[in-house]
């Protein structure tokens, strides 16, 4: 199964269980964490054909999305004396991803990458899409560059090993596609069987599913704004809240994808408080998310702090807060006229 990315340029395919014989011309690195690499890189080594083939190992978690790991990289493909016509490949989950992208972006002044994700969440999101960045003290992903992968390779069997959080968060982000674009998926995600899925003991056809239904809604919002000038931002939907979540705690209370859960819950209140959903579906999106054991609460310590945060936000621009909200399930749409008092009576919800 696969998917097509198309673009005006760069345009590639996501190869859903396809993963057979890679070759390359020239040298490839591959971008691993030690926890990815102890599980799968044997078998990921057994399919690459190269010139020569080096493995770069970063620390893993969120807190290590930065510069300091980007000039690690960096150095230890100098060092490799890796050239234009090398390839990196990212071998791991968003983190890897965005880290590799935007390495591929910048060695001398651009180089291939391929993405080979292992995490759900990466599969569904972080993998396509071309946005690569890292994080630093002011938020997430403030540095970074758009740079499409050559190709997506996404694997079931790589799911099988994922832990009970790392699957939840996956989970989020396709909540988030069915929520932004097409109700019906709803119907889908809760006829999952929560069981099997925390047992990791679905079928691989309910995991292709995901996959596919995910990406083939990214791909079409991708191939129309691919630099994220309008439709593309609809994506972020449940980001604005979730990235100043995330930045607060330092990247290490929540994995990306629970804040996303968080942030999700947070718009639906502020769209309640608009007047823009009914209680009954903000109710019934939090059923869903505690379904996959989702958090949707968090303290807010300083309301005013919190709300200024929003500032430093990709999406706003001149003084004002570009919201992506719902006007109904299924339906995302971006509003920038939502009065103060309205948003900190939200934030005031979740002191």
């Amino acid at each position: 199964m696969k998917v097509e990315v198309k673009l005006k340029e760069n345009s590639y395919q996501v190869f859903i269980n396809e993963l057979d014989k890679l070759k390359f011309k020239g040298k490839v690195a591959i971008v691993s964490n030690a926890k990815v690499s102890g599980l799968h890189l044997q078998s990921l080594l057994s399919k690459i054909e190269a010139d020569e083939i080096f493995v770069i190992s970063i620390k893993d978690g969120e807190e290590y999305k930065n510069l300091i790991t980007v000039e690690e990289i960096l150095n230890q493909l100098f060092v490799s004396k890796l050239d234009r016509k090398s390839t990196l490949i990212a071998f791991g989950g968003g983190v890897v991803s965005d880290i590799v992208g935007f390495v591929a972006s910048i060695y001398q002044r651009g180089i291939d990458f391929v993405n080979i994700p292992t995490t759900l969440l990466a599969c569904v999101d972080a993998a396509v899409g071309g946005k690569t960045g890292v994080n630093n003290s002011f938020g997430k992903n403030l540095i970074g560059t758009f740079k499409q992968p050559k190709a997506v390779y996404c694997e079931s069997s790589f799911l099988k090993t994922l832990e009970k959080r790392e699957l939840s968060a996956g989970m989020a982000e396709f909540i988030k596609m069915a929520l932004s674009f097409d109700v019906e998926i709803l119907d889908f995600i809760e006829n999952i069987d929560e069981k099997a899925f925390f047992e990791n003991s679905l079928d691989d056809a309910i995991y292709s599913k995901i996959i596919d239904k995910s990406i083939a809604l990214k791909a079409d919002v991708v191939s129309k704004d691919e630099k994220e000038n309008s439709l593309r931002m609809l994506l972020n939907y449940g980001h604005t809240f979730a990235h100043i979540i995330e930045n607060q705690t330092n990247y290490k209370r929540f994995l990306h994808g629970e804040a996303v859960a968080i942030g999700m819950n947070m718009a639906n209140h502020l769209a309640l408080n608009l007047g823009l959903l009914k209680e009954s579906e903000v109710k019934r999106v939090v059923e869903i998310l505690k379904k996959f054991d989702l958090p949707t609460h968090y303290k807010i310590n300083d309301v005013n702090e919190f709300y200024q945060a929003f500032f430093l936000d990709k999406k706003s621009h001149n003084k004002k807060i570009n919201f992506i909200l719902l006007s109904a399930l299924g339906k995302a749409f971006i509003k920038d006229d939502v009065p103060k008092d309205a948003i900190l009576h939200t934030l005031e919800a979740f002191k």
